[in-house]
């Protein structure tokens, strides 16, 4: 017996059933253990509390063993993708590789590679970022046609892109005629007609690129900018490029290899005249029939360029989380 002392009176104890936990009332064992909400999983019986705590769920172990099926092809598209990369290195004239590449030809091409390439890059960007902020956040009809057309160079042979440029902007051509009619300017087979060339293969990159980046940018801080007073080119200025500078210098940098290594659009728009249109990829074609050590060197620079680039982009493109 118990004596209750706050009434006086005793009170039966309890039996063996109203301590059963598997019995009815607000504290029955369910599911989810005892208790009246159930938060606590009911341990095995003679199961020690500190077992109980520590125990964690059992992930189940997948297989690493690749499939014959699957490891066999995959080998082959890597040794595809790597071994002709690792021929153009181990012939390449390495003792005299420091002479081959201060020759006039090799720095020639060079150079005009790298100030028209850069040339080409900036005009990507002040006819592409504008281009893709429009994409991206205006709605107007036809758009998607919009789209797939911007992306047609990417698919297209550069070979018709240059012979497309040369119909349109030639001496004959729709644009060309008029401008050599009235201003006296050619644009073909010049240093521009280089510029303009690797432009038009390489500008899709970065409108495909700041899209990009432009949707995966929160709008709400350009609707704020907006209810505070800001106009639509303050907030395109003071906070849409801020927040998409890292997108568009990754589509910057992707156009500038892009437009490095351009050569059917160039040699069908802009020839291939040694100093003035003969780009290192031409310069390439060329000296492999007349010098190929140094087809190899100029072939080694584009490659050392096109290694930089993928590092450099590695977090954005190609790396992926631990």
């Amino acid at each position: 017996m118990i004596i209750d002392q706050s009434t006086g009176p005793a009170c039966p104890e309890p039996s063996g059933a109203d301590h059963d936990p598997s019995g009815p009332g607000p504290f029955a064992a369910g599911p989810f253990g005892v208790g009246p909400f159930g938060s606590q999983p009911s341990p095995a019986p003679g199961t020690p509390t500190s077992t109980v705590e520590r125990r964690r769920p059992v992930r189940p172990r997948t297989s690493r063993r690749v499939p014959a099926p699957l490891a066999v092809p995959a080998t082959l598209a890597l040794a595809f993708l790597v071994l002709p990369l690792v021929g153009l290195v181990v012939r390449a004239p390495w003792p005299t590789l420091p002479q081959r590449l201060v020759e006039p030809e090799v720095l020639a091409a060079l150079r005009l590679s790298l100030v028209a390439a850069t040339l080409a890059t900036g005009v990507c960007l002040v006819l592409g970022v504008p281009l893709a902020w429009l994409l991206a956040r205006v709605e107007f009809p036809g758009r998607r046609l919009v789209r797939a057309l911007i992306t047609v160079p990417l698919v297209l042979p550069p070979v018709v892109g240059g012979l497309a440029l040369l119909l349109l902007l030639g001496r004959r051509g729709l644009i060309g005629q008029w401008l050599d009619r009235w201003f006296d300017v050619t644009i073909p087979f010049t240093t521009a007609a280089v510029v303009i060339a690797e432009a038009f293969v390489a500008l899709p990159f970065l409108v495909i690129a700041v899209e990009g980046a432009l949707r995966g940018v929160d709008e709400r801080y350009e609707e704020a900018a907006a209810t505070l007073g800001a106009s639509r080119w303050t907030t395109f200025r003071r906070v849409t490029l801020p927040l998409v500078a890292p997108g568009i210098a990754a589509g910057a940098l992707l156009c500038w290899a892009r437009a490095l290594g351009e050569f059917g659009a160039t040699i069908t728009f802009a020839g291939n005249f040694p100093g003035r249109t003969q780009t290192m990829p031409l310069s390439v074609y060329l000296l492999l029939e007349t010098d190929p050590p140094a087809a190899i060197v100029l072939s080694l620079v584009l490659l050392a360029v096109s290694v930089g680039i993928l590092v450099a982009l590695r977090e954005k493109w190609i790396g992926s989380p631990a």
